[in-house]
């Protein structure tokens, strides 16, 4: 039985001088087209799943739509290849000068994010409470969980992990975040972003339209989203574990469990 996201794949394995076969769940790659107002903007890779998520994601998080009032109708094609968004503005234009990404699959930006504001938040969060977020991320996961090589991300306070999105570019998981909350009313502002994947620019740039002040990853950041996250006033945790995490920007929304 087929399922969103993955497929059943057959396979050989070699171990220890032995040949054998196996079947299990694959994580599914397709391309995805973005089009507003009827023209295409661009083409994604991503996995076969919350595609309308992900196209107003990807519009709000390169500041080409602010809001849901913006939004005149999202409609999936019935083969899931194709999102028709269309605005409330018909003279929308088709932004130039793309730049290709650091993400999976070589994705793209039309990033404008240079004037943004820094961030004004109260959150304050502790080394334990991420943690425990990070590991309802891994265990909410389910297409990770069933065929592995997949991102996660997920959108938190410190008491919980409120939604979850996966996909095979770890960028993608974050428009998915984005798209969600904009479509379902929900305000990301003064959440916690989580991702399994690497923290870069393009990355840094979806948090910050998020109004996100925390963004904890398993891996590394960037230099680049380092430099932005230090502007931009966000927190940046890298390899959180148990154990220990590296707080490469703004420690005080940490500051407290670190002084004791």
């Amino acid at each position: 039985m087929a399922h969103r996201g993955r497929r059943e794949s057959s396979y050989h394995i070699y171990h220890r001088g032995r040949w054998a076969t196996a079947a299990e769940p694959i994580v599914e790659e397709s391309r995805v087209a973005i089009f507003v107002n009827g023209r295409e903007l661009l083409t994604v890779m991503a996995t076969p799943d919350q595609q309308d998520h992900l196209a107003v994601g990807f519009l709000f998080a390169e500041g080409l739509i602010s809001g849901r009032e913006e939004l005149l109708s999202v409609d999936l094609a019935p083969n899931q290849t194709c999102v028709d968004v269309w605005l409330k503005d018909k003279e929308f234009d088709l932004p130039q000068r793309p730049t290709l990404t650091s993400g999976c699959g070589r994705g793209m930006t039309f990033d404008s994010s240079n004037h943004l504001p820094p961030l004004v938040s109260r959150l304050r969060v502790t080394h334990g409470q991420l943690t425990h977020l990070m590991r309802e991320l891994q265990d909410r996961a389910q297409l990770y969980h069933q065929a592995r090589g997949i991102h996660a991300a997920g959108l938190a306070t410190p008491s919980g992990v409120v939604m979850v999105a996966e996909d095979v570019g770890r960028h993608n998981t974050l428009d998915k975040l984005a798209g969600r909350c904009l479509l379902e009313g929900v305000n990301s502002a003064d959440h916690i972003l989580l991702t399994t994947g690497r923290i870069s620019s393009e990355m840094m740039t979806k948090a910050r339209r998020m109004k996100v002040p925390l963004v904890a990853s398993r891996t590394s950041p960037t230099d680049f989203a380092v430099e932005r996250a230090e502007e931009w006033n966000i927190t940046v945790v890298g390899y959180l574990r148990p154990e220990r995490m590296h707080v490469y920007t703004h420690p005080e929304r940490l500051r407290q469990e670190i002084s004791e």
